[in-house]
């Protein structure tokens, strides 16, 4: 099948975001999976001063993961699905959290300042061209500032990619399809069938200028499916080093 790609993905969202945080709440690793890559980004000071970028915040999961991570730090969630934005909204925030309606790539030209830190989960394996976004993503964080990407990326064992097969014909897309939103739903199987193995895209950051890549897997039966990709934008600073 041909993937949902720029507007076409963003209208599939709208569609989908009355029942996206009910479907993903049936997937026993989804939320835990998103605090421990959040936790992975290592904020000191439970984030006092930073301000942190959510990229693709969808209904605001990822910004809760966050803010339990860095429970003092600013951040800014973007997400390009006016209905992902709107049940984001509909939640309770501290004042220190803010949501824009922004496509990944409009965010470098919305003048905000550098980040200290960017978290862009599910994000990179959905845009057309990851290699430009992550160019955009380095040139929005601060030297040494740190990029944590928790992204669908199989291992590249044949037994990884046969699971998650079963999984998404077994559970995924039926499940999709009662709410009306199949075509989002065999999207997201075949976008991580397609998209980069971990190791590719651990290879694709450091190819756009990122330094100290790290892989970490999540737990559970998103093992060898879901990885935390960590990264820099540079060589940390003296103050970072003693951090």
């Amino acid at each position: 099948m041909s993937l949902l790609r720029d507007h076409d993905l963003a209208r599939a969202f709208d569609h989908a975001s009355h029942t996206y945080d009910s479907l993903t709440s049936l997937n026993p690793g989804h939320h835990g999976g998103l605090l421990r890559s959040a936790r992975r980004l290592r904020l000191p000071g439970d984030g006092a001063g930073l301000h942190v970028l959510d990229l693709g915040c969808g209904t605001g999961a990822s910004t809760a993961a966050l803010l339990r991570a860095a429970p003092q730090a600013r951040i800014t969630a973007v997400d390009a699905s006016a209905g992902m934005l709107r049940r984001a909204l509909a939640k309770p925030w501290p004042a220190r959290v803010s949501f824009l309606h922004l496509t990944a790539e409009e965010i470098t030209a919305a003048g905000e300042e550098p980040f200290d830190a960017v978290f862009a989960a599910y994000l990179f394996r959905n845009v057309t061209d990851p290699d430009t976004l992550l160019k955009s993503v380095r040139a929005l964080l601060r030297p040494g500032g740190r990029l944590a990407a928790h992204e669908y990326s199989l291992s590249g064992s044949r037994a990884h990619r046969a699971l998650w097969t079963a999984v998404c014909r077994g559970f995924v897309v039926p499940a999709g399809t009662l709410t009306g939103d199949r075509a989002l739903y065999r999207h997201l199987w075949h976008s991580v069938r397609d998209f980069d193995t971990a190791p590719a895209f651990a290879g694709r950051l450091a190819r756009a200028g990122f330094t100290g890549v790290r892989v970490a897997p999540v737990a559970g039966w998103q093992t060898g499916i879901v990885h935390t990709f960590l990264a820099r934008n540079g060589s940390p600073t003296p103050k970072e080093q003693n951090r």
